[in-house]
């Protein structure tokens, strides 16, 4: 009788214990699912999927930019220019669509020469003639000490780099479907748009060449060097025609 008694109290110990395994995989399911659907989540939040997220995408950059006005006319001229040149064939009056073309492009050019890149980038460049009648390249930049913005500063390369781009695909069009007509306006705006990129290319070398010799803003290092590239230039052409 003493044994059955002892015996009772062992076996309502161990069953009791069976149904602690059971929750044990939930757990682990539960902990595996945020792991498979975080990252599909965040892949999808990066890129607009309808025109309001376009939409919210440039408000959120003009919003990130410092100079949003600079930004905008700077993307605004060039963009039109383009458009203005695409409807321009559905326009019975060629003339004055040409011309519209025309002013755009001068005002990009000048907009972008003398306002977007001094004001997005801190750099400027111009032309200028000495007392001997010669001309050489004078570049500006900002003083190191006050950095671009980064928006700022990557909207304008890309407005820089792509819109040469555009034209060329253009002009191509225009040389395949024979409209002779339109090739001088897209050579003009690829003129404007290559010395754009050739004057800031060589200002942004020459600002990167300066803060690394340690020099934030001297204007007569600046007048050498563009007209020590000008010097270049003409004696590299000098050559080719004057070998033939």
């Amino acid at each position: 009788m003493s044994g059955a008694g002892v015996n009772t109290p062992l076996l309502d110990t161990i069953e009791p214990d069976e149904p602690l395994e059971v929750p044990q995989p939930q757990q682990k399911a539960a902990a595996l699912k945020p792991v498979l659907l975080t990252p599909t989540s965040r892949a999808a939040e990066q890129y607009a999927s309808t025109s309001s997220d376009a939409e919210a995408g440039i408000t959120g950059i003009l919003k990130q930019s410092a100079h949003p006005i600079a930004l905008m006319f700077l993307y605004f001229f060039r963009i039109a220019a383009i458009v203005m040149y695409i409807l321009g064939g559905y326009f019975n009056n060629y003339v004055l669509s040409t011309v519209i073309v025309v002013v755009l492009l001068s005002m990009d050019f000048w907009n972008c020469r003398n306002v977007s890149g001094r004001v997005l980038v801190g750099l400027r460049y111009w032309n200028q003639v000495d007392e001997d009648g010669e001309s050489y390249w004078v570049f500006e930049s900002r003083d190191p000490s006050r950095p671009a913005n980064p928006i700022d500063s990557k909207m304008f390369w890309i407005a820089l780099y792509a819109f040469p781009v555009l034209w060329v695909g253009l002009l191509i069009i225009a040389i395949v479907k024979l409209n002779l007509d339109s090739v001088p306006t897209t050579i003009l705006a690829l003129i404007f748009n290559v010395t754009n990129v050739i004057g800031f290319t060589y200002a942004d070398r020459d600002a990167k060449e300066k803060w690394a010799s340690g020099m934030t803003w001297n204007m007569g290092f600046s007048g050498i060097g563009g007209k020590l590239i000008t010097g270049a230039v003409k004696n590299s052409v000098g050559r080719v025609f004057g070998s033939r």
